[in-house]
């Protein structure tokens, strides 16, 4: 079973990110391990009782064993659906590294045999002008967990994603193919995929959805 601290991040938007934090979650819940799943920024939010929620952010506190609140949870909500840094902007607000490192210190603080920590977007999605959040994942130095969506250029933007990742000093821990419903490619394609892109990075997949 997965332990440790670990960044997910994705190929793309919409590519299953989520999916598979509270996948692995869940199977951690279920060896009975002390776990939690955090989401620093999150925009296209909506009001419950009087606070802005993301629905992703809610599907990963109930696949915690830990039970963070939700502002520990995901402390930068948004509710403009576009980019963080443009909704941020809207309501009058900047993002940088330093604002979500501090923002996340007490809910990291909780000691866990897993703790994911779900980007939004993709890799470099920015957080203002100079930053992204590839800047956030590199200031706290975890592993990567790489969600690919398997569309139609798929190879492309994996391996694209995963330089990018080396590049930043971090390791890729695992990655994660995704069929996402908006996918076009016929199954045989899609496992040609899975294998080239399993001899590419020279790690298997941690999951196959």
């Amino acid at each position: 079973m997965l332990t440790g601290r670990f960044f997910v991040t994705g190929t793309n938007t919409g590519v299953g990110k989520t999916w598979v934090a509270c996948e692995l979650l869940k199977q951690a819940s279920r060896a009975n391990k002390r776990c939690y799943g955090v989401k620093p920024v999150a925009s296209g939010c909506t009001q419950v009782q009087g606070e802005l929620r993301n629905e992703d952010a809610m599907a990963l506190m109930k696949a915690s064993s830990i039970k963070l609140s939700y502002s520990m949870t995901n402390p930068f909500a948004f509710e403009p659906a576009v980019a963080p840094h443009w909704a941020a902007q809207q309501v009058g607000c900047t993002l940088s590294v330093a604002q979500l490192v501090d923002g996340m210190e007490a809910a990291l603080s909780h000691q866990a045999e897993l703790v994911l920590v779900e980007g939004a977007g993709g890799w470099l999605v920015p957080l203002n002008a100079k930053e992204t959040l590839a800047d956030y994942a590199q200031a706290l130095g975890y592993p990567v967990i790489m969600v690919v969506g398997l569309t139609l250029g798929c190879i492309n933007h994996a391996l694209l994603t995963a330089e990018a990742i080396k590049q930043s000093g971090l390791s890729l821990a695992a990655w994660v193919p995704n069929a996402t419903p908006s996918a076009e490619q016929p199954r045989e394609e899609q496992e040609a995929n899975i294998a080239y892109l399993t001899a590419a990075l020279g790690v298997a997949p941690l999951l196959i959805i």
